[in-house]
C-alpha cells in the first residue's frame, strides 16, 4: 500500500511540472516561441516519431550506442579485475585512474575528430571512451567487494577458477556491476549524444542540433524528451534486472 502511494506520489510530480510547464507557455510567462506548451511538444513528438528520418536517426544512434557500449563494457571490466586481482597493478594504476576520470572527457571530442573524421567510428570511439572508465573502476569496486571469506571456503572445498568465477564472484558482484551498467550507459549515451551534436551528419543528436540552430524550438524540445524517455526506459530496465537479483546480495 505504502509503495503504491509512493508511485503515486512520484506521478503526481511529474505531472505537476508538465503542467507548470503548460502554464508559464500558454499564460505568456515565459515567450511560446521560446518555450513551446507542454502539449505542443507532445504533439511534435508524436509528429517527428513518424517520420522516416528520425526514425533512421534513432537507429543510427542506437547502433552506436549499443556498439560503444559493447566494447566499453568488458574491455573495461576486463581492466578493473585486473587492477582489483593484482595488488601491484592496482598501485600503479589506481591514482591515474582517478585522475583521469577526473579530467572532462568533452575537451577530447576534437582529437576524436581528428583522428576518426566525421563518422560512426568517431561516435563510437569517444562513447567509448567516455565510458571505460567508469566500468573500470566499477568493476575493481565490485570485485573488491566480495568477502574473502567466500574465497577461502570455495579453495578449501577444492573449487576450480572456472567454479570459483561463477559460483562466488559472480553472484557477489552481480548487483553492483548491474549499478554500473545502468550508470555506464548513461555516460555512454552522453557521449555519443554529444559526438553527434559536436559533428556529424547523422544521428538523432545532430538534428537535434540542426532544430537547435534553425530555432525549432518545438522539434528540439521534442528531441530532448524522446532521449529522456529512451533514457529512463533503459535505467528503468536494469533496475527492473538489478532488483530480481538483490537476492544475491545477502
Amino acid at each position: 500500500m505504502r509503495g503504491l502511494g509512493v508511485k503515486a506520489a512520484r506521478v503526481a510530480i511529474v505531472v505537476a511540472l508538465f503542467a507548470i510547464w503548460e502554464m508559464l507557455s500558454r499564460a505568456g510567462i515565459v515567450n511560446p516561441r521560446l518555450l513551446p506548451s507542454a502539449s505542443d511538444t507532445l504533439a511534435t513528438l508524436g509528429d517527428l516519431l513518424q517520420r522516416a528520418s528520425v526514425r533512421k536517426d534513432l537507429a543510427v544512434t542506437a547502433t552506436e550506442v549499443v556498439t560503444a557500449f559493447a566494447l566499453a563494457v568488458p574491455v573495461g571490466a576486463l581492466i578493473g579485475f585486473l587492477i582489483a586481482e593484482n595488488r601491484y597493478f592496482a598501485d600503479v594504476a589506481k591514482p591515474l585512474l582517478f585522475f583521469a576520470f577526473s579530467i572532462p572527457k568533452s575537451i577530447f571530442l576534437p582529437m576524436f575528430i581528428l583522428v576518426f573524421g566525421v563518422g560512426f567510428s568517431q561516435k563510437v570511439g569517444f562513447g567509448f571512451f567516455s565510458t571505460i572508465f567508469i566500468v573500470i573502476m566499477s568493476t575493481t569496486t565490485a570485485v573488491e567487494s566480495v568477502k574473502v571469506e567466500h574465497l577461502t571456503v570455495a579453495r578449501s572445498y577444492g573449487a576450480t577458477p572456472m567454479q570459483t568465477a561463477f559460483r562466488v564472484y559472480l553472484p557477489s558482484m552481480l548487483p553492483v556491476l548491474l549499478e554500473a551498467l545502468r550508470i555506464s550507459m548513461i555516460f555512454n549515451l552522453t557521449g555519443v549524444i554529444l559526438a553527434e551534436m559536436y559533428a556529424s551528419r547523422d544521428g538523432i543528436g545532430h538534428q537535434i542540433a540542426t532544430w537547435g540552430e534553425n530555432f525549432q524550438m518545438k522539434q528540439l524540445l521534442a528531441g530532448v524528451v524522446m532521449i529522456a524517455a529512451i533514457a529512463i526506459a533503459f535505467n528503468e530496465l536494469v533496475r527492473w534486472v538489478e532488483t530480481r537479483c538483490s537476492h544475491w546480495r545477502t
